[in-house]
């Protein structure tokens, strides 16, 4: 007969094994491609989300995908299967997945079968070139936070022959209300007509941020196209034309987000080829030598030596001069010499 304190007949404690699988509700909601985890908690904090048809509004629940059902607004999200895109974007295009205007969006350049897509940040309407395309909102959100600073690639044409003081106001930065815009990279590539080509690199994306530079310094952009976005290159992909990321492309992204993301960044910055205190070699002194330490008596006798002395702290006197303070004291040569100008050198402050 078993008691109230068998085993058999109390709950079982749920595992770690069984929790294992087990994932935070706002986590999930940014895998499915709701935006960033910061946007999902908003969802979650103003009641938006469901857990089997009760709202939940604690950051920290925990929701098993493939067992519960989970919705926002009333329709049921999932998780799908990750896709990576690199597009060449047409001029035209909104990097937005809601326009009340109903003007063309980024995403109905792909087929509509039932993904949810959006743009990794932001090119401009009027602006073409590289972008990365997504259901995973984690990775995209991370990838567009400034804290990554991943750099960005743009080959610009604008009005006019900007001369070289004129570039170097980009390279120290000009001052906007959101603060100040400077670029990282600058290369002067051609000129063409009453135009002319530059290569300009960003490591932030801020709002129309090279057009509004172009135009303080008296140069309007006529075209922009992005042709690099951290490791990825536009390559020879035709505007309005995609391909899905290589697997090889994706880990060069997820690595350069690790070492962005590496604790002690902001300590090496800046200090790349300086040695640590510790490594340094001490410098080597002027030893004291053993029978100048008994002839002194306790005096200081580690000064350097250049004409050599004797036992019994005599200097000795080059053949040929004057006995004397000027005559005694040689020419600096800017090489410490130790030991006995007679050919008798020492080793270590010690006579051999």
């Amino acid at each position: 007969m078993s008691s109230d304190s068998d085993p058999q007949t109390q709950p079982e404690e749920p595992s770690a094994e069984d929790e294992s699988h087990l994932i935070r509700l706002q986590k999930f909601l940014a895998a499915t491609g709701l935006g960033s985890r910061r946007h999902c908690e908003e969802y979650i904090e103003t009641g938006r989300v469901s857990i089997d048809g009760d709202v939940v509004t604690e950051l920290g629940a925990k929701v098993d995908p493939e067992t519960q059902v989970i919705e926002v607004d009333g329709e049921r999200v999932r998780l799908q299967p990750r896709r990576y895109y690199l597009l060449n974007k047409p001029s035209g295009f909104l990097c937005t997945n809601n326009d009340p205007a109903g003007r063309r969006r980024v995403v109905d350049l792909f087929p509509n079968d039932g993904q949810r897509l959006f743009t990794v940040g932001r090119l401009d309407e009027n602006s073409e070139g590289l972008i990365l395309v997504t259901n995973d909102g984690e990775l995209a959100q991370r990838l567009a936070h400034p804290r990554y600073r991943v750099a960005r690639t743009y080959h610009v044409q604008v009005v006019g022959n900007p001369p070289r003081e004129k570039l170097d106001e980009l390279r120290k930065g000009v001052r906007f209300k959101e603060g100040v815009f400077r670029v990282a990279g600058l290369k002067y590539l051609k000129k063409q007509g009453k135009s002319a080509f530059l290569e300009l690199t960003l490591h932030e994306g801020q709002n129309r941020e090279i057009r509004r530079m172009m135009a303080r310094i008296g140069h309007k952009v006529i075209q922009l196209v992005r042709i690099r976005f951290g490791p990825l290159n536009l390559g020879k992909l035709k505007t309005g034309e995609f391909r899905r990321l290589t697997d090889t492309e994706l880990k060069k992204l997820r690595q350069l987000l690790n070492e962005k993301h590496s604790p002690d960044i902001r300590h090496r910055k800046g200090k790349k080829n300086a040695a640590p205190a510790k490594a340094r070699a001490p410098r080597k002194a002027v030893g004291k030598r053993s029978g100048e330490r008994g002839a002194a008596a306790g005096k200081n006798v580690s000064e350097r030596v250049s004409g050599g002395k004797k036992a019994g702290g005599k200097r000795s006197v080059t053949p040929g001069r004057k006995s004397g303070a000027d005559s005694t004291k040689p020419k600096t040569t800017g090489r410490r010499i130790i030991g006995d100008v007679s050919g008798k050198q020492t080793r270590q402050g010690k006579r051999k």
